[in-house]
């Protein structure tokens, strides 16, 4: 039988280093979704531009498309 392989590990640490991660999840409270998200649309750029105005266009769409059938 074959053995997995094994997880990468993190890097070792002397006694007397801290990281930055550590200090700021201790003295800061967790980002929100909406700053994470806000992050994440402006790491992806076009991208989430474009999803937006397809969904917005969509929607549209859709009212428009229901105001004409129920008129």
């Amino acid at each position: 039988m074959s053995n997995p392989s094994p997880t990468p590990k993190a890097p070792e640490q002397t006694s007397g280093e801290t990281t930055t991660s550590q200090t700021s999840t201790s003295t800061e409270s967790k980002p929100s979704y909406v700053k994470l998200a806000m992050r994440n649309m402006v790491s992806k750029g076009g991208k989430s531009l474009m999803h937006f105005f397809l969904t917005a266009f969509g929607l549209l769409a859709v009212l428009v498309g229901l105001a004409f059938l129920t008129r």
